[in-house]
């Protein structure tokens, strides 16, 4: 299990700064994070059921909670607090980052959605 070092929660530029014992150190967006939460409601109960996260470009962590020693769970403005995050699914998250994100964006393009950010 990988372990994070450092939990930030930067609420002025809504990223989580995260870094991790071996070095790795990530700067995950909030709608990033909401995106790929670890909830039956974003993965899914198994394979393909996965559902596409649209209309989250401005969403905000409003609180972060430890969850015994291996994951915290952010609690999202738009009412999202199901997943929980543990240190080896942020980590997966930290260093798979750019390859995820561009692979959603890829999904939002091929369901003709377009971003609208704020």
């Amino acid at each position: 299990m990988k372990r994070p070092t450092e939990i930030l929660h930067r609420k002025k530029s809504n990223t989580l700064v995260i870094s991790f014992e071996d070095g790795v150190k990530a700067e995950l967006p909030s709608e990033y994070l909401r995106c790929f939460s670890p909830s039956a409601e974003v993965k899914g109960h198994g394979e393909g059921q996965e559902k596409l996260q649209i209309g989250k470009e401005n969403v905000f962590i409003d609180n972060i909670e430890p969850v015994g020693n291996y994951a915290v769970k952010l609690i999202f403005d738009d009412g999202h607090n199901t997943g929980l995050y543990s240190w080896d699914y942020l980590y997966e998250l930290s260093v798979n980052h750019e390859t995820n994100w561009n692979a959603y964006l890829e999904k939002l393009k091929k369901a003709g959605v377009n971003r609208k950010k704020n």
